[in-house]
This record gives structure tokens, sequence and C-alpha cells, in this order.
């Protein structure tokens, strides 16, 4: 999961993506302070072909 956290004067907000292109194309459009986000959880396929 991928998530957006936007920054502004009065409040901040979050925004979910499933797909890093996905996200990667919507914080451009974005305006304000932002931080891009990569979540892994331990039971995630990924997690687990590490293993």
């Amino acid at each position: 999961m991928w998530v957006i956290t936007v920054y502004t004067e009065d409040s901040i907000k979050m925004f979910e993506f499933e797909d890093e292109i996905e996200a990667k194309q919507s914080i451009q459009k974005i305006k304000g302070r932002k931080i891009l986000s990569h979540i892994v959880y331990y039971n995630d396929q990924f997690a687990e072909a590490i293993r």
C-alpha cells in the first residue's frame, strides 16, 4: 500500500493507493507539502517472499 500524507496550514490529509504508479501520478497533482510512504505489512506477500 502507498500513502500520501498532505500537510496544509489547517489540516493533515492522507490518501491510500494500492498501486505505486497511481500514487506517484497523484502526488504530482497535489499541492502543498506532501510525503509518499510505502507501507509493508508483516503478512503481505512481499514480506513472505523475502524469507
